[in-house]
């Protein structure tokens, strides 16, 4: 045992390989190499170096969006007219990056903190015993109201009805309202600096452009039943029940041509509400949600609360900006370099282990040496030279 570890560390120390080039004359695995080469160059070519643009280094940007809507909407129920413009039909109001525009609503007026029944079919009753255990979805009191054979309820009174919605909705004329849209970003590791609002596009053309993708699509301006109509989905539709839209901004940038080049693209992607076109076995479908306009009236609290169907926009800002550089240039060189190696790996398997004559390729491959013996190669080679 002892012996066998010491001949394994003079092994180690003693020993060097030294690798051996043997040119072998067979057109099988000639062809075989030279087509795991072409290989390796058509990767590194046009993968590495076209496609995925392996010379470049890449930066994404910081961004910053900014929107105003514009429009004027008019309703009228049961001979009440009204006049919805920007500030009653946008949440929140101050132009973020996501917003809810309004285009249908259930308004129940002139609530205020008290005792009333529920409404019919929700929880009905017989007796005082069915409106006992506390709240059902409001603070129930355990009196059974005769009149409406529903629980009396202590709450906002008279209780919102919210099981029809308006058919069509109330606010159709939202598909006529325009969508201005203000992007700007940066990408930091370039030191460059970009707006949607790009050359050619000043306040001339602004005030007279609408969006479209092939005649107009620079313009920052959308009008919604379009941005509807991108998006895959049904304004009639969506517009009842409410949904949600995403307005993506790709700035995808190849800063080694001139920077005027780089320009937002617009996608526009129905991301949910629009149930007569997906699922209609869904349980939740559309986007509402509910505010009230607080106000006092002979010092009592009052208050008109709204059940608003509106379509949610998401804009959402892509970016990708690639620019030459020598770092990543050498080491998509250097890894491709590296990956030739899988031509010699498989053919010296064919070499060793598949060719008929693998025995003599491994002799003329693989050659041993002793330090004591004189390698006969050498002894013909000295005594040819002596002569």
């Amino acid at each position: 045992m002892k012996s066998q570890i010491t001949n394994a560390l003079s092994d180690f120390f003693f020993e060097y390989e030294t690798p051996r080039q043997v040119l072998v004359r067979n057109r099988k695995v000639g062809i075989v190499c030279r087509l795991i080469q072409a290989g390796v160059l058509a990767y590194i070519i046009g993968w590495v170096f076209i496609y995925e643009k392996g010379y470049q280094s890449t930066d994404k940007a910081v961004s910053s969006v900014y929107t105003k809507m514009k429009g004027v909407g008019y309703a009228s129920i049961n001979g009440d007219e009204r006049i919805w413009d920007e500030v009653d039909y946008v949440f929140p109001p101050q132009g973020d990056s996501s917003f809810v525009v309004m285009t249908n609503y259930i308004i129940t007026e002139n609530q205020k903190i008290g005792k009333c029944p529920e409404l019919q079919g929700t929880h009905n009753c017989s007796s005082n015993s069915d409106c006992e255990g506390g709240s059902f979805k409001r603070q129930m009191t355990g009196v059974c109201v005769a009149a409406t054979k529903t629980c009396e309820v202590l709450a906002w009174c008279p209780v919102e009805d919210d099981h029809n919605i308006p058919n069509p909705a109330i606010l159709m004329s939202a598909e006529n309202y325009t969508l201005f849209i203000k992007n700007s970003v940066t990408f930091p590791i370039f030191g460059i600096s970009r707006s949607n609002l790009v050359e050619g596009i000043d306040g001339e053309y602004i005030s007279k452009c609408i969006h479209d993708p092939k005649d107009a699509p620079l313009c920052p301006i959308f009008r919604l039943g379009d941005i509807v109509k991108l998006s895959g989905f049904n304004f009639e539709t969506i517009a009842r029940v409410g949904g949600a839209i995403g307005i993506v901004i790709d700035w995808t940038c190849n800063l080694d041509v001139d920077v005027k080049h780089c320009r937002p693209k617009y996608n526009f992607h129905g991301l949910y509400g629009n149930a007569a076109e997906t699922d209609k076995a869904r349980a939740s479908v559309g986007y509402n949600f509910r505010y009230a306009k607080h106000y006092l009236e002979d010092k009592v609290q009052m208050r008109t609360l709204l059940k608003v169907y509106g379509i949610r926009l998401d804009i959402i800002v892509q970016s990708l900006a690639r620019k030459f550089d020598i770092i990543p240039t050498l080491t998509a060189i250097g890894s491709g370099v590296g990956i030739f190696g899988v031509a010699t790996v498989v053919c010296d398997l064919v070499l060793l282990y598949l060719l008929p004559k693998r025995a003599f390729y491994k002799n003329m491959k693989f050659k041993s040496t002793d330090s004591h013996k004189q390698d006969p190669d050498s002894e013909a080679c000295s005594t040819e030279t002596e002569k």
